[in-house]
């Protein structure tokens, strides 16, 4: 199968080198040029495209992962964009984590070319994507998703159809919302213990061996805040954009959700303060500056 990879980021990259390494022919395109050209120098067989048109041409999936719809948008209608070389047949598989109205918008101007499109946002980080192990939630039809299944099966581990276009993007949008949920309300917890006079290392202990735990207390807290290190797996900023996502589906399908809507005010009131490019579990420390404390264990 002859694929493309367009967004070689800090997620996209780790999945192109698992195509790389597979039976596949890969051709890449990147904006920044010298990211490509150093992907291409631990790949031989793969092949640096100088524009996105050059990149899709005669191509069975097309594969973009970029910060969000607006940029798959743009590589698709600029002068030098991806509409016209999409060859009929060919699957334009998305990657990003977009909106579910412009996938909706896309698949429906690619169909009339007869091109398939798939979201597929992915979930689990750098980590997960290195170790080709990430969460990939679909939506397209079935048939198209059949197709492109076994190359998402190079760098996904739990593959899960959700239904028609959009439904992918919509899955994701509201997990990221979970999210930063958790984050923040994790955050707000061990704040408000330790001015209690309590170690938030000694409150995280009992909150994860009882029923307030979560993936955010359990792991990304405890590796993070109580040691102040902060790698940057995913930005604060990409988080940002997939909790406004949420707010505005739940509102375009009639959903109040309060929780949610507080949720993308104070992850932009954070994203804001901290800037472009923290780490999304950097947040806690917008709610430290409000609260007057920090996360650390204090046993140390």
């Amino acid at each position: 199968m002859k694929i493309a990879f367009l967004g070689l980021g800090d997620i996209g990259t780790p999945m192109a080198h698992h195509i790389a390494g597979s039976k596949h022919e890969l051709t890449v395109w990147n904006r920044t040029t010298s990211k490509a050209e150093d992907f291409v120098k631990a790949h031989n067989n793969v092949v640096v495209a100088s524009s996105p048109a050059d990149a899709v041409g005669g191509r069975d999936v097309v594969i973009t992962c970029l910060p969000s719809s607006v940029e798959v948008e743009e590589l698709l209608h600029r002068k030098d964009g991806m509409l016209p070389s999409l060859q009929e047949g060919s699957v334009l598989l998305d990657c990003t984590s977009g909106d579910p109205e412009t996938s909706r918008d896309i698949a429906a101007e690619l169909a009339t070319r007869g091109i398939e499109f798939v979201d597929a946002p992915v979930s689990g980080g750098t980590i997960a994507a290195v170790e080709a192990r990430l969460t990939v939630m679909c939506g397209g039809s079935e048939a198209a998703f059949t197709r492109v299944k076994p190359v998402i099966e190079i760098f996904g581990k739990k593959i899960v159809y959700c239904g028609p276009v959009g439904t992918g993007h919509t899955v994701k949008a509201v997990n990221q919302a979970l999210l930063a949920v958790h984050i923040l309300a994790t955050a707000e917890a061990l704040v408000a213990a330790s001015k209690a006079g309590v170690n938030p290392a000694v409150a995280l202990d009992v909150i994860n061996a009882s029923s307030g735990r979560s993936n955010s207390s359990e792991n990304l807290i405890p590796a993070r805040a109580l040691t102040r290190e902060f790698p940057r797996t995913f930005r604060l900023a990409l988080l940002d954009k997939d909790v406004d996502i949420a707010a505005r589906l739940a509102q375009s399908v009639g959903v109040p959700a309060p929780l949610m809507q507080l949720a993308a005010r104070l992850t932009r009131e954070a994203h804001e303060l901290l800037g472009e490019e923290v780490d999304h579990v950097e947040a806690v420390r917008f709610v430290e500056k409000h609260g007057g404390a920090e996360i650390r264990d204090t046993a140390k």
